[in-house]
């Protein structure tokens, strides 16, 4: 990573290089934090030349073809946000569905879950029994930013529709001024007519839904045009990344601290009031859940980064604490990152469900 002038440098995480400050965290942690890739998210332009070498000698042909030029860059015109795309990773395919005034952002990928417990064949032709054996250990287990839209109906929608929750590849849930929504994405074989019968029945949350039979999708309140959605922030499309991740958590603004806390800031002792009031201020936040790490995102160039790690260990105490679902942090400040371990997976998502994180709050 590169140095910025002015700046925070980049700063060694190993645990035996962290200094004070720092003893207890995990030295793997810190190993992956810094060796792992750092991928971005964009388009690109492929541009190709035809390039022809000619050369005066005895026996050439007279009648070699001109060489053809490819066009320059500005003539291939400018390139838009990207459509909706199914083969790219939950998160940064939705962004494409989510309106432009939304405020935050929500999404659980069933398969990536399935696939962490071993449930990777699971569909709603398995067994009932088999079914609720999955969402019990999930609940248990599982980093899950929802517990499944279609649960409350699944008997209705397996014994007249032919599909269930367990058909279910993905789910996302936005908030917004002008409403909320959902996104369901639907695996790739499930027959799609019994989707749109119980869509045009209204059963439960699928009243007023649309279903597009061809990009396998069930939706409330999207947007058709990639102008008008999330995909056009290049800042939000950084938040979620290319890579999977079990879930994910995006919100356009910091957190309040009495909601975040319980209690005013005003209250706070001397030290940590301080530390609440020197945070810089935060726009922008994702959470994303892996199998046994979460990385918070805040943008690059984040000078409070290790501020925000240590602000937990004098900050009231959330309900559950913080500390069962987020450990060992690591803070990254010129990449705006904070990484952890999740000792409790499940704890940790209740966290995020309740927007309890105290790394999110907003200054005092």
């Amino acid at each position: 990573m590169s140095r910025t002038a002015g700046k925070m440098p980049y700063v060694s995480l190993d645990a035996d290089e962290a200094g004070p400050g720092f003893a207890g965290e995990s030295a793997a942690l810190a190993r992956w934090w810094q060796t792992a890739p750092v991928r971005s998210w964009g388009a690109a332009v492929l541009l190709t030349a035809v390039v022809a070498a000619t050369s005066v000698t005895s026996g050439c042909s007279s009648d070699r073809p001109e060489p053809t030029l490819a066009p320059p860059l500005e003539d291939l015109g400018d390139v838009g946000p990207p459509a909706y795309d199914p083969g790219l990773e939950a998160a940064a395919a939705v962004l494409a569905l989510v309106p432009q005034d939304a405020t935050s952002l929500s999404v659980t990928d069933f398969d990536q879950v399935r696939l962490l417990l071993g449930a990777s064949l699971l569909t709603g032709q398995d067994p009932s029994p088999v079914r609720e054996r999955f969402w019990s250990r999930a609940a248990a287990q599982a980093p899950l930013l929802s517990e499944g839209l279609l649960r409350p109906v699944d008997a209705e929608l397996a014994a007249d529709y032919g599909f269930t929750q367990d058909d279910v590849k993905w789910e996302a849930a936005f908030t917004g001024p002008a409403g909320d929504g959902f996104v369901l994405a639907l695996r790739d074989d499930l027959q799609m007519a019994g989707v749109e019968r119980a869509v045009a029945d209204g059963v439960g949350p699928l009243a007023g839904a649309e279903v597009d039979p061809i990009l396998r999708l069930v939706t409330v309140g999207t947007t058709d045009d990639p102008e008008t959605s999330w995909a056009v922030s290049e800042e939000i499309a950084a938040m979620v990344g290319p890579a999977a991740a079990n879930a994910t958590y995006v919100e356009r603004d910091c957190l309040d601290f009495a909601q975040t806390l319980g209690t005013d800031a005003t209250t706070l002792a001397a030290v940590p009031a301080d530390d609440v009031a020197a945070l810089e201020p935060l726009e922008l936040f994702s959470v994303t859940l892996g199998g046994e790490l979460a990385t918070v995102r805040m943008g690059p160039e984040r000078e409070d980064a290790f501020e925000r790690l240590r602000l937990a260990g004098n900050l009231p105490a959330t309900e559950p604490e913080l500390g069962l679902g987020f450990a060992d942090g690591v803070a990254d400040p010129v990449g705006g990152r904070i990484g952890y371990v999740m000792p409790d997976a499940a704890v940790a998502a209740r966290l995020v469900r309740e927007r309890k994180l105290p790394f999110a709050v907003c200054p005092a």
